[in-house]
């Protein structure tokens, strides 16, 4: 079952796994050109950064996220964001790559931070830190829920992490008993 975040809901975000989204995503590069010569005049040395600047990749999401938080309240101090705040994004930072900024919501709203946060909200904020709209009873209970998830599937990882440890040290006294054995029957 895939299912998707309120949050990211409210973002269009088409996966609910984060990881899944950053693992297309381009490093972030400069635009000017580390071998220019220092003799170019400045109108020149602009000419040839403007293509290099429509060629370079945007930034991953995970920089961008970064961006996001060190720019905005509500991204830095894990805020409900208010829902349609893709749209706002884009009116603040109209050159944005869609699809990153997506995935940057996606990695964030996805956040444990963030979901716990979610699940004991009243109100949503906007990219200032300013209150806005309720958060809903649905979306708090989708928030535990995930959260739960997560637990559980951790609970699972470490449960199976110390079988395989066990069975390993049994596994190994085995070999060591055979071994034992091997040499005290054995003819020197």
């Amino acid at each position: 079952m895939n299912t998707i975040s309120p949050a990211a809901e409210a973002t269009d975000v088409t996966t609910s796994n984060p990881a899944e989204n950053t693992a297309t995503e381009a490093s972030t590069s400069n635009a000017t050109p580390a071998n220019a010569p220092d003799t170019e005049s400045a109108t020149e040395s602009a000419a040839t950064a403007a293509p290099a600047a429509a060629a370079s990749p945007a930034p991953s999401a995970r920089a961008l996220l970064k961006q996001l938080q060190q720019q905005f309240p509500a991204f830095r101090d894990c805020l409900p964001l208010a829902i349609g705040i893709d749209k706002q994004l884009l009116a603040r930072m109209p050159g944005l790559d869609r699809k990153t900024m997506r995935a940057a919501l996606g990695i964030h709203t996805g956040s444990m931070r963030y979901l716990r946060s979610m699940e004991k909200a009243t109100v949503r904020y906007d990219l200032d830190g300013v209150a806005g709209a309720e958060v809903t009873d649905t979306h708090r209970s989708h928030a535990k829920e995930q959260l739960q998830q997560r637990f559980k599937k951790e609970a699972e990882r470490k449960k199976a992490e110390k079988a395989a440890a066990a069975e390993a040290e049994a596994a190994r006294l085995r070999q060591e008993k055979l071994q034992q054995l091997a040499s005290k029957f054995s003819r020197n």
